[in-house]
């Protein structure tokens, strides 16, 4: 005969044998992280002073080793203007097994000025379904046309307006901020820009030296998720020039400046979703290398800074 007290006994056990298996298995889940997978990208600025012409950008960044390339708008008219169909910049890529992940474009859709405004919509349109052409599925969105101070507001409704037009294109704006653009210059006011757009498909291109050059710091990486960054631009800055008087130019590899390129790479990881690390120099001791080599490098760089988170 069982015993009252093995009865008790053993009531008092099944709660936890039952709780057991769910809370390790919750215990297991919260201990994984979130981890990005990184791709490389060269944007063409980066051996721009070489002007090796537009096929010769895609040739060098496929030989260099890169996953993808970022190229210029401009590079991309020039050549359909010189009587090319841009169903030959496509065939390139494919051949060369590049995806094109970014175009660099400069539309003021962003402007204050309703007529500007309108222009850059018609100007984003346009270059949209012809990067929708070669496979190009992103377009970079500064805030060109912008006037300080910059009502937040409004230019979020331009930005979630802006979206639309990319979904009807296929190709997706990734809102980008420049450092020393006083208008437009800080990663706050992007997110903020971002937000008010209230759109799952608003997107931030953000940038190591414009982080640095705008005063942003690294820190604001800690409050983005998933996939709201897609492409990061990957370069370095030399502690020896003064915040506010460093340009373009002085862009260095990643890993041969002063930023901390350990913290902004395990954000990012940390993030989740795929991220594409482009490579983004406008150097102009790197300008006059071989530019194989420059992109070699850069990508070597890169790799190495990221096997390390």
């Amino acid at each position: 005969m069982i015993s009252r007290r093995k009865i008790l006994t053993t009531m008092s056990l099944a709660p936890a044998a039952m709780m057991a298996s769910p809370l390790t298995a919750t215990a297991s889940v919260l201990s994984q992280k979130r981890t990005s997978r990184f791709r490389y990208c060269l944007n063409t600025s980066t051996i721009r002073g070489q002007n090796p012409g537009i096929l010769k950008y895609i040739e060098i960044t496929s030989k260099a080793g890169y996953d993808g390339i970022e190229l210029w708008i401009e590079d991309i008219k020039k050549f359909i203007e010189e009587g090319n169909p841009a169903s030959d910049l496509k065939k390139a890529l494919d051949d060369h097994g590049l995806k094109a992940e970014n175009a660099i474009g400069f539309a003021p859709w962003m402007s204050p000025d309703e007529e500007k405004s309108r222009a850059g919509f018609i100007q984003m349109k346009e270059e949209m379904e012809m990067l929708a052409e070669i496979g190009c599925n992103r377009v970079a969105a500064p805030a060109i046309g912008t006037q300080a101070p910059l009502d937040m507001m409004k230019a979020g409704g331009q930005y979630r307006k802006l979206l639309d037009l990319g979904r009807s294109t296929g190709v997706m704006p990734q809102l980008e901020f420049w450092g020393a653009f006083a208008p437009f210059h800080h990663l706050g006011q992007t997110l903020m820009v971002a937000a008010v757009a209230d759109d799952p498909d608003a997107r931030i291109l953000a940038d190591v030296y414009h982080l640095f050059r705008g005063g942003s710091g690294y820190g604001g990486l800690k409050l983005i998720n998933g996939s709201a960054i897609e492409i990061f631009h990957m370069n370095d800055y030399v502690a020896t020039i003064p915040r506010e008087q460093q340009e373009d130019k002085d862009r260095v590899y990643p890993g041969d400046g002063a930023a901390p390129m350990n913290q902004i790479l395990t954000d990012l990881k940390n993030m989740g979703g795929e991220k594409v690390l482009s490579l983004e120099l406008f150097n102009r001791d790197y300008w006059a290398q071989d530019p194989l080599e420059v992109a070699k490098t850069g990508l070597d760089k890169m790799k190495r800074l990221a096997s390390a988170v």
